[in-house]
């Protein structure tokens, strides 16, 4: 590790001096160069003389000479082959232990001319207070006199890491070894605080961070010890040490920090310690593979074991739970030729004497050469311990511990191994239970949502489902693929509040009644207000968020009705993404008589359409913004020709879930003939209605439908102008052509829906539009639209299309009526009589 703290400071050697038992001399106890280096230091060190490494520890305070400081000393520094006088170099002499202990001396040797810089000195400075404590803690015998027994890390096993904290912008740059020591991959670290907080103990959190917050910091130095918690679950020390640097003005600038392992410096924990913290990991183990993680955490380290298995027994077979360490050329040949994807499931009767020992149900305990098959003499030829796991009268799993160099039992270890066999068991057998009950929790779930998914004319729908990972309970995330008539499609997904087989209840009534009020043709708005008056009925306390899509597989139209969910992703033909804005309601269940407002959005063919829940972009890791915009760029980045691809894509890097992940997505390509849209804003003008004729007329004939010219120019008429005669606001005209039809609609910002008169008297001058448009449409209805609403007439074609016309009408209309405008004056004529059609 001493090679990792030259790489950062620069330095070209470091050593260490320690006092002598009667006080009398320094002497070197370690040095480690740098490679390449040849630089020789004296072996020892009179404290009756002079030197820099003398006056260093009388002064008590670190000494850095530059060469011309160093050279004035004489010839009592670094020398090399080539010079046997003190070279060219800078060096650095640190006191090792503070309030008068005075145990020895760091000495670095530094070439760069104009002596070691303040950067380096900082670090220097940090990573001495380390090695004093390590030296501390093993004393200086440790070092003068190295025995690989001796408690207490020497400079090539101290395991120091570096990082700098700039206090302006909160960014932190850490080297390789501290994220080893917090056990954070270096992809996985994103430069913040908080990541190295979120593996800290919450005890010791408030207190690492006072020493790294920003806005309470102030020059000078601060250490602390705290532990970590590792991704294997093991519990361990470090200890910081940190430096602020401030600017001109006095305010603290950046930090810079030493983290290293402290664990030596703690007591070596007895045999019942050891129990009781493999009880407290056993008690959290929720399945077979937390189990076998514990007892690795808890048994190898404190035993200095090289090779630890945990294994269920099943009708012949261990089936393994943890190999530590996991690669498969550590263990001997009977376990590799079984090795299949993950873990072996070697057969027992292949080990015999293993077979006997589980017969038995008693710790067998093999010292180092006993004669035993290659199986078990390869996973511990310095000594094999084999524990069988009992529970409930019988033996339910095995762990064999081995180690590699010669290891003798004493007969408290013998007591600790059998007292260690009783817990596993027993944890074994719990967790057996709560892997069936969750197995068990996930078929329930699974059975709720759709077995397979319909196949859409013009789209793909795919889905995918992941069970939370943290927790056994089962979730309330659904989604459904419904299709509908005329060419729509409703899309569905949603979410039930926690976790629980009351949750999944919920959300299969949820999922059921959606699919009834949708099949029943009621537009989106409709179908969730019924659907949350149901909860608030069934008088539960839980509440369940959803987004619901009615989609026109012809026309690329979706209306869409979101209840306090999290809106939809959209990844456009271009390769653009975005969060698609849809006006929410609340949750269903919570306010029985709630509105949920309709937001219409277009889709070109190529589009994808992706509804997520809350589990996949949102974490107690992942801050929702964070999440919904990681989601957005692989939705980006993805191939849209490969839907499922792009769903896997989605779902990347989430084998951790403590929530469901539902996600429904849906490339939409369109049918054949695709459509041919064109629209028209209408001014509030004298001769209005007559703009929006033309406008129809010249969008009609680029088309080619001379043949409906008439019949559209008259639902035209009588549309617009029932929006323009009892409503305020803007109107709009929208023409559309499929393949066989031609919608015309008209959207304007009144909520009411129009209603078509029973009867209508002879002398009555209105009331006739809506019957004007039934009759010469083949369907025709009104849908609300964001606080407002669209009515809208269809025509069918006369012959079907089968490539209608693409070219754009012009925007602005003639000065003078045409002559095609001319030729339906009276349908035009009696349109205006119907201005006063009853609504």
């Amino acid at each position: 590790m001493t090679g990792h703290v030259l790489t950062f400071t620069g330095t070209a050697v470091v050593a260490v001096y320690v006092l002598d038992a009667e006080g009398a001399e320094l002497r070197l106890a370690e040095t480690v160069r740098s490679a390449g280096r040849s630089y020789a230091l004296p072996a020892s060190y009179r404290l009756s003389g002079r030197s820099p490494v003398t006056d260093a520890l009388r002064a008590g305070r670190p000494l850095w000479l530059n060469p011309s400081e160093l050279a004035a000393y004489g010839p009592t520094g670094p020398t090399t082959p080539e010079t046997p006088t003190t070279p060219g170099v800078s060096l650095g002499v640190l006191p090792l232990g503070g309030d008068g202990k005075g145990l020895g001396c760091l000495v670095v040797v530094d070439e760069s001319p104009g002596g070691i810089d303040a950067d380096r000195r900082g670090f220097i400075e940090l990573y001495a207070h380390h090695v004093a404590a390590g030296v501390e803690a093993a004393g200086p015998e440790a070092l003068t006199q190295p025995h690989p027994d001796l408690p207490g890390p020497t400079l090539d096993r101290l395991r120091v890491g570096s990082f700098v904290l700039h206090l302006g912008s909160g960014r932190l740059t850490a080297d390789t070894q501290v994220l080893d020591l917090f056990g954070i991959a270096g992809e996985d670290f994103d430069g913040r605080v908080e990541t190295l907080l979120s593996v800290t103990v919450p005890d010791d959190v408030p207190a690492l961070m006072s020493v790294l917050e920003p806005d309470v910091l102030t020059s000078g130095t601060a250490q602390l010890e705290f532990r970590i918690r590792r991704p294997n679950g093991e519990l361990r020390w470090l200890g910081l040490r940190a430096q602020v640097e401030t600017g001109p003005d006095g305010t603290p600038r950046r930090m810079l920090g030493m983290a290293a392992e402290t664990s030596y410096l703690r007591p070596r924990a007895d045999e019942v310690s050891l129990v009781q913290r493999l009880s407290a990991a056993l008690a959290g183990a929720t399945t077979v593979r937390d189990v076998g993680r514990a007892v690795v955490g808890a048994l190898r380290d404190p035993l200095g074991a090289g090779r630890v298995a945990v294994a269920e027994v099943q009708a012949e077979q261990l089936v393994v739970a943890v190999l530590a360490p996991a690669e498969p050329a550590a263990w001997p040949e009977v376990w590799r030729s079984a090795w299949r994807s993950e873990w072996p499931e070697p057969p027992s009767h292949a080990l015999p004497t293993l077979a006997e020992a589980l017969r038995e149900g008693q710790v067998s305990i093999w010292p180092e050469g006993s004669a035993l098959e290659p199986g078990l003499a390869g996973i511990g030829p310095g000594g094999l311990a084999v524990l069988p796991l009992p529970a409930d009268g019988r033996i339910v799993g095995v762990c064999l511990i081995g180690w590699e160099r010669r290891h003798e039992f004493g007969p408290e270890e013998r007591s600790l191994l059998t007292a260690t066999a009783g817990l596993v068991g027993q944890a074994l057998v719990r967790a057996h239970a709560l892997d069936a009950e969750h197995e068990l929790a996930t078929m329930l779930q699974r059975s709720l949502l759709p077995r397979k998914l319909p196949e859409l004319p013009g789209g793909v729908a795919v889905t995918r489902y992941l069970p939370a990972t943290m927790g056994l309970e089962v979730g309330g995330d659904w989604y459904d693929v419904i299709p509908l008539a005329d060419g729509h499609v409703a899309l569905v997904i949603g979410d039930v509040q926690g976790h629980s087989a009351a949750a999944a209840t919920i959300m299969g009534q949820m999922r059921t009644a959606i699919r009834a009020y949708a099949v029943e043709g009621h537009p989106p708005d409709v179908v969730v207000a019924h659907a949350n008056r149901l909860l608030v009925g069934m008088e539960t306390d839980l509440f369940a968020t959803c987004c619901y899509a009615d989609l026109d597989m012809e026309e690329g139209e979706a209306w869409f009705v979101r209840a306090g969910h999290i809106q939809p992703l959209l990844r456009h033909p271009d390769g653009t993404t975005e969060e698609l804005d849809v006006e929410g309601g609340p949750p269903l269940g919570v306010v029985a008589d709630a509105e949920f407002p309709m937001t219409a959005a277009g889709l070109s063919s190529g589009t994808l359409l992706a509804l997520v829940t809350d589990g996949l972009v949102e974490s107690a890791r992942l801050d929702l913004d964070d999440g919904v915009r990681r989601a957005c760029q692989a939705l980006a980045r993805a191939d849209p020709a490969d839907p499922g691809g792009v769903a896997d894509e989605l779902l990347g890097g989430h084998s951790r879930r403590d929530d469901d992940v539902a996600l429904l997505l849906l490339r939409y390509d369109g049918m054949r003939v695709r459509p041919t849209r064109a629209s028209w804003t209408v001014w509030r003008l004298p001769d209005a209605v007559m703009h929006a004729r033309r406008f129809t007329a010249r969008t009609l004939r680029n088309w080619g439908l001379a043949d409906e010219l008439d019949v559209a120019l008259l639902v035209t008429s009588e549309l617009v102008t029932n929006a323009l005669v009892h409503t305020r606001g803007e109107v709009r005209l929208n023409l559309t052509l499929t393949a066989d039809r031609l919608r015309i609609a008209v959207n304007d910002p009144s909520p009411r829906t129009p209603v078509k008169p029973a009867t209508v008297d002879w002398e009555a001058t209105g009331g006739r539009g809506l019957l004007l448009i039934e009759a010469m449409s083949q369907t025709w209805g009104s849908v609300p639209l964001s606080g407002g609403k669209q009515v809208w007439g269809e025509l069918s074609l006369s012959s079907p299309r089968e490539e209608p016309g693409s070219g754009p009408p012009p925007e602005e209309p003639p000065e003078g009526p045409t002559d095609a405008d001319d030729a339906p004056r009276a349908e035009g004529t009696r349109g205006r009589r119907g201005r006063r059609t009853r609504r």
